[in-house]
């Protein structure tokens, strides 16, 4: 049986990818800001087939309560095979541009609170040996854009602290699993206009527990977004200047 803490649980991958562990009947702790719907998501993984759902509430921004519901979680489950780091926002480009203090406030909830969340975490995943640490970045962090580059970068800093964190826990069987979604169709997408590109959130899901399943480092999600990646990472910069993305 499998043992899972999900970070950000509230949102609709990481909604979907606890149904997921669910229907295996997986234990799960639970971890989001808002009370209520963790309270209700439980009640609907247990029908799911989930054994136990446990969960508490947290705002990732207040980096001093990390360690006390980490503790909680590790304490409720014994040992952790997988946790999921899934909770973000997506920032209004031009209030970043125009106030310092958005700017870093919305740095601060997509990535210093990652990496002071797999921070506290990994000494528990040295000890335990073995276990996965996935964390979803995004395929914006692979090259800063003028659309949304305040974003892009708290994305990047994920990307590069995982890259070195996974090397790091390599060496004691632990693997990081890096997770670069596109352009998904969730409530914090809603504005925008959808087309051939974009996927739901249950596709993501699906390629996050199955990544954690076969070991894999980084996925880009759904697959066609690697190639996409690749040929927006190699556009020359006097090129990449002029054109609007």
């Amino acid at each position: 049986m499998q043992k899972v803490v999900i970070i950000g649980a509230t949102s609709a991958i990481a909604e979907a990818t606890a149904r997921l562990y669910a229907a295996r009947g997986a234990q799960l702790f639970l971890i989001a800001r808002n009370a209520t719907r963790l309270t209700d998501i439980a009640a609907d993984l247990r029908v799911r087939g989930s054994q136990e759902v446990f969960h508490a509430s947290l705002d990732v921004n207040d980096l001093d309560a990390h360690a006390h519901v980490i503790e909680q979680a590790w304490a409720a489950l014994g040992s952790v095979d997988v946790v999921l780091v899934a909770h973000g926002t997506l920032p209004d480009q031009a209030q970043c541009e125009s106030s310092v203090e958005v700017a870093l406030k919305e740095f601060s909830t997509n990535a210093t609170s990652t990496i002071a969340l797999l921070t506290s975490m990994a000494p528990r995943f040295e000890a335990q040996r073995s276990g996965v640490m996935a964390v979803i970045s995004s395929v914006a962090g692979d090259r800063g854009r003028q659309s949304n580059y305040l974003y892009g970068s708290a994305k990047a800093a994920v990307s590069a602290f995982a890259s070195g964190l996974r090397q790091r826990m390599a060496k004691v069987g632990v693997n990081v699993l890096t997770i670069k979604p596109g352009f998904v169709d969730t409530p914090m997408t809603r504005e925008f206009k959808k087309g051939a590109l974009w996927a739901k959130p249950d596709d993501i899901a699906r390629g996050i527990v199955r990544g954690a399943d076969r070991g894999r480092n980084v996925m880009y999600l759904p697959f066609f977004w690697l190639p996409i990646m690749l040929i927006i990472r190699h556009i020359p910069e006097f090129i990449f200047k002029r054109i609007k993305l």
